[in-house]
């Protein structure tokens, strides 16, 4: 029930000026699905339903040991061949690799289950780590909440950062989250009043972006050597001061390429780099296309 609630929730009804999808839940046997909260789920629609599909998303189930039926195996291949995006998070996963479209791609999987499925589809290259893994046409989740993770993602790359981040905003979420961020962290996040340095530091850090911000003054402000500051921060991050600047700087960039007029020059400064030769760089090798293009295919400034 979790992951149908998370799902629905990302891509069902929203706000006033948030995006509206066409969501619907599908089953090889319509009807009374048990759920594991003891309460079953009434699905109206078969599997036909995902013929027509723009994004198929394969939730996770208690049986994920034994494959799924031919029926549903079928299902989404042919959602795949007909240009579907297909997803999947934690044990969803296991589903996409049975109907073999995950042979010879990068996938993730809920952690405990990992080498699980390296075991029954070792033409699967799994990553045990990751949020999420993007193959195209073709995305994996972490298990539990990171399917909130999965699904922001692939409406922050069909529709723009300001739609997720708006979306993101109504659910009083994270916005984004970096795929390559550890699933969990070997310690649980502190509580004493240096972590409330660092939760400060970190709030001062976001509205100095146009500031370098070395690691060094993070750590002198969080009264914390750098190893220490680097150390505590990767407890309560599960990233790097570097990475987790990185994905800040770069999120800014994206809602002010898509919701203002502002020069790239400016917007590379605004967000912390010293030209728009610097954006332009981080910007391609991080999200595969030029600023420019980014802002054609998202923009909302008049």
């Amino acid at each position: 029930m979790l992951a149908v609630g998370i799902v629905a929730e990302v891509f069902g009804p929203h706000g006033e000026g948030l995006p509206g999808f066409d969501f619907a839940l599908c089953t090889d046997r319509p009807g009374p699905v048990p759920t594991d909260v003891g309460v079953p789920l009434m699905v109206g629609h078969g599997l036909d339903r995902l013929a027509a599909a723009d994004l198929v998303i394969a939730l996770p189930w208690a049986g994920f040991r034994t494959p799924p039926g031919p029926a549903v195996l079928d299902a989404l291949s042919v959602a795949h061949a007909s240009g579907s995006l297909v997803a999947a998070h934690c044990v969803g996963t296991f589903a996409l690799a049975a109907a073999g479209l995950l042979d010879g791609r990068r996938a993730t999987t809920h952690w405990r289950f990992a080498g699980l499925l390296a075991h029954h589809h070792p033409d699967v290259i799994v990553d045990p780590d990751a949020l999420y893994i993007d193959e195209g046409r073709i995305t994996t989740g972490a298990g539990a909440a990171a399917g909130f993770d999965l699904c922001l993602h692939l409406l922050r790359r069909e529709y723009g950062a300001a739609m997720a981040n708006a979306v993101a905003r109504d659910m009083v979420l994270p916005s984004h989250r970096d795929g390559g961020q550890a699933q969990y962290l070997t310690s649980p996040v502190p509580e004493d009043c240096r972590d409330e340095r660092l939760a400060e530091v970190l709030a001062w850090a976001r509205e100095q972006l146009h500031e370098p911000l070395p690691v060094a003054e993070l750590a002198r402000r969080a009264v914390m050597s750098k190893r220490s500051f680097a150390r505590r921060f990767a407890a309560a991050t599960g990233t790097t001061p570097h990475a987790w600047l990185r994905n800040l700087r770069l999120s800014s960039a994206e809602e002010l390429l898509e919701t203002t007029d502002l020069p790239i020059e400016e917007i590379a400064h605004r967000v912390g780099y010293g030209s728009a030769a610097v954006l332009r760089e981080q910007f391609v090798r991080r999200r595969g296309v030029p600023p420019r293009s980014y802002r054609r295919s998202f923009s909302n400034a008049p």
